[in-house]
C-alpha cells in the first residue's frame, strides 16, 4: 500500500505539467501522437528516477530537461516533418491522380488546442499559446536543426532566461545566444503569418459561418470568393498541392467533386479555424469521416485549406464522432 501511495503522489505531482510538456514536445516533433508519447515517456523517466530527484532544481525545469532529451532522441532518428509544400511546386487542380499517400511519419501533422495549452483565463497568453501552435510555425520549427529548435521554443515561446536554457542543455549562455540568432534567421525567412482562431471575434465568425454554408451547398462560386488569390490546398498523406482559385476550382469541381454534399462538424487545431468533414455514405445512408480540415485565415480570407486525410487516427483525437447518422 505504501509503494502504491508513493506512485500515486508522484503522479499526482506531474499531472498538472502534461499539458504544457505535451505542447513543447508538439513543437520540437511536429506530431500529435509522438508528442504524447514522448510525454508519456518522460513521465515514466521521472518516476523511475524520482528518488534521486533531490530538489536541487524546480520539478518543472527537471521535467523539461528530461522531455528535451527524449525529443532530442527521438529526432536523431527521425525524418524531417514537412507539409506537401516543401516537397515540390504546386501541382495541376486537373490532375486526376493527387500521387501515392506518403508515410505518415513525415508529415506535419495538427493538434487539438486543448491538448497542448494549459488552462488560462487571460487572454493575451491564450492568443499567444494558440499563435505558438501554428501550423505554418510548427512547419517553421522543423527546418531548424534539433537543438536550436529545444533553444527557439523555450527563449521565445516559454520565455526561460539564456542562462536557464543554457543549464538545462548543458552548455554556455554564448552558445544559447549563438543558436537563437540563428534560428531567428531561419524564421524570418519562412512565411508563417495566419490569423488565430477568435471565438468571438464577429469578422471572423461570419468568414467562417460563410465558408460553412458555401461549403456544405458546395457552391464553388462562393467559396472560391472567400479565398486569397494565393490560396493554398493540400491533403496530407497525398503530396499533392495547388495554389490559387483556378486550380483549387479545377480540383473541387472534378476530382475532387465527391465533396459535394458533406457536412461539416466545427473544432480548434494548432490555434486554427478547423473541421471534421464528412462525405455522403457510399452506402446511401449518412456521413462517413473524410477529412480534418484546418484553415488558415490572413487579412479577413482564407489563406490555406489543410485536409488531413488520416480520419482514422485524427478524428478520436479530436473527439469526432465516427459517422453521421
Amino acid at each position: 500500500m505504501g509503494d502504491v501511495a508513493i506512485s500515486t503522489s508522484i503522479e499526482s505531482q506531474l499531472e498538472p505539467y502534461r499539458s504544457e510538456l505535451t505542447g513543447y514536445c508538439y513543437r520540437m516533433l511536429g506530431s500529435a501522437f509522438d508528442a504524447e508519447d514522448a510525454v508519456q515517456d518522460t513521465f515514466v523517466r521521472a518516476w523511475r528516477s524520482y528518488e534521486r530527484f533531490e530538489g536541487r532544481s524546480a520539478l518543472r525545469t527537471w521535467l523539461y530537461r528530461i522531455a528535451t532529451n527524449v525529443c532530442l532522441n527521438m529526432l536523431a532518428s527521425a525524418q524531417r516533418r514537412v507539409r506537401p509544400m516543401d516537397l515540390g511546386p504546386a501541382g495541376s487542380g486537373t490532375a486526376t491522380h493527387p500521387g501515392e499517400p506518403r508515410p505518415d511519419e513525415i508529415w506535419v501533422g495538427p493538434v487539438p488546442d486543448s491538448r497542448v495549452l494549459p488552462q488560462t483565463s487571460d487572454p493575451a497568453e491564450v492568443i499567444a499559446g494558440r499563435e505558438s501552435v501554428r501550423l505554418a510555425f510548427v512547419a517553421a520549427l522543423q527546418h531548424l536543426p534539433p537543438r536550436q529548435r529545444a533553444v527557439l521554443i523555450l527563449r521565445e515561446v516559454l520565455a526561460w532566461s539564456a542562462q536557464e536554457v543554457a543549464e538545462l542543455l548543458d552548455t554556455s549562455v554564448a552558445s544559447v545566444n549563438s543558436a537563437l540568432q540563428r534560428a531567428r534567421a531561419t524564421l524570418t525567412a519562412a512565411d508563417t503569418a495566419a490569423d488565430v482562431h477568435q471565438p468571438l471575434d464577429e469578422e471572423q465568425k461570419a468568414l467562417l459561418a460563410r465558408y460553412v454554408r458555401a461549403f456544405e451547398a458546395y457552391d464553388l462560386a462562393a467559396l472560391t470568393a472567400l479565398l486569397h488569390e494565393d490560396a493554398t490546398l493540400s491533403m496530407p498523406p497525398l503530396p499533392l498541392w495547388l495554389r490559387g482559385h483556378g486550380d483549387i476550382l479545377a480540383w473541387m469541381s472534378g476530382t475532387g467533386s465527391g465533396c459535394r454534399g458533406s457536412r461539416l462538424v466545427p473544432v480548434v487545431a494548432n490555434g486554427l479555424p478547423a473541421f471534421g468533414q464528412y462525405r455522403p455514405s457510399l452506402g446511401g445512408s449518412g456521413h462517413d469521416p473524410w477529412a480534418l480540415i484546418v484553415l488558415e485565415i490572413s487579412a479577413g480570407r482564407i489563406a490555406a485549406v489543410n485536409n488531413f486525410l488520416d480520419t482514422a487516427r485524427l478524428f478520436p483525437l479530436f473527439g469526432l464522432p465516427e459517422r453521421l447518422q
